[in-house]
């Protein structure tokens, strides 16, 4: 089973998605970070698994020996789940042979489905909303990479490809006592090899999992590794700081911090100023009904969300109109919705601070036509 915090990666979401053996239970659950709200997190949990064992118990296309293993991966689910921890939002999926556990940091309606695949929407509009980065650490002896996002800090990566170590020195006395120095911790042809390594390495994963990266070392190894690939260039930041190749990740996060809010304000910028170029060109969409239609169409190509809007719609012919929760053909999950599709036709998704849309309807869309 994956860790809670698992990248959602193009490859794990490509698996999330794939069809499986019927039932593909997917148990969502908005959750609490704090007293009092998180006191009854536990028994809504314990409530919704219960409504979804009954549900594939009551299921006439499911067989005994499916049944008696999909309850058994929601009982396991349920041991690995971490409500002390709690973040924003839970997703459990469970299938014939497996169980996964999410922890999201956006909250999500309390749901049950039973289908051929799990429901990944609203991981996708999480993971969007994290923004998450990539960490390249550089000292004289190692390269680490750390992933990290806006509301966890970094954690290094599991890629098969970090850490990497440089090889050691080899000490030349003759040639110290011929020229009178040694070979500069950066120079030698080994490290520059390594260099190259590394900056190869960071381009494998940055093309499976494209992401702003932040690289951090002290300066001679920031320098040395330009050099030797470029990938410093590529990076949205560096960070000129030493001795954290190993971490800890709650240091990274310190030293990157100020950067990944450059970043964020600049993000939000560029974001406003394409919707204004859109308004001018009559290629801009507000509002949540708007966006929805231009965006089912695969029409946006840029799609910008407030953090914090919430609305309910359901259908009203080919309009989205507001709707209570629990109403019939509510969805609650519009937004993320939206987010998903958005991603899944090559638009590009960012969430953006409250109030700043407020004109928009909290919602807005540049069109790609």
């Amino acid at each position: 089973m994956p860790t809670t915090h698992q990248p959602l990666t193009p490859a794990v979401l490509a698996d999330l998605r794939r069809p499986r053996k019927y039932p593909a239970v997917s148990v969502l659950l908005p959750t609490h970070r704090r007293e009092p709200e998180n006191a009854q997190d536990a028994v809504r949990l314990r409530n919704l698994l219960e409504e979804a064992k009954e549900a594939v118990h009551s299921d006439p296309e499911v067989n005994r020996d499916d049944r008696i293993d999909v309850i058994k991966q929601l009982d396991l689910a349920m041991g690995e789940v971490d409500l002390v921890h709690a973040e924003d939002g839970l997703a459990i999926f469970a299938a014939p042979g497996e169980h996964q556990v999410w922890s999201l940091g956006r909250s999500v309606p309390a749901r049950v489905l039973l289908a051929q695949t799990f429901l990944t929407r609203n991981l996708v509009a999480a993971h969007a909303a994290e923004q998450p980065y990539w960490v390249l650490a550089v000292d004289s002896e190692c390269a680490t990479l750390w992933s990290g996002s806006r509301t966890h800090a970094p954690e290094q990566a599991d890629d098969g490809l970090f850490p990497l170590r440089r090889p050691a020195l080899d000490f030349d006395p003759e040639r110290q006592e011929r020229i009178g120095d040694t070979p500069s911790t950066f120079n030698d042809e080994e490290t520059r090899r390594f260099l190259r390594e590394v900056a190869e390495a960071t381009g494998t994963v940055l093309a499976a999992d494209p992401r702003p990266l932040y690289v951090v070392g002290e300066s001679a190894a920031l320098a040395a590794l330009d050099e030797a690939d470029g990938v410093v260039a590529t990076a949205v930041s560096r960070v000129t700081q030493g001795g954290l190749a190993q971490g800890p990740g709650q240091a990274l996060a310190r030293v990157v911090r100020e950067a990944d809010r450059e970043r964020d304000e600049r993000t939000v910028a560029e974001v406003l100023a394409d919707l204004d170029r859109a308004r001018g060109r009559r290629a801009f969409a507000g509002g949540v009904d708007e966006v929805w239609a231009c965006v089912s169409e695969g029409r946006a190509a840029l799609v910008a969300i407030e953090d914090g809007y919430r609305t309910t719609v359901r259908e009203d012919g080919e309009h989205l109109v507001p709707a209570a929760p629990g109403e019939r053909g509510a969805r609650d999950d519009i937004l993320d919705e939206i987010a998903e599709q958005g991603l899944d036709t090559g638009a590009r998704v960012h969430f953006v601070p409250d109030g700043v849309l407020a004109d928009a309807g909290r919602i807005a869309a540049v069109l790609r036509f």
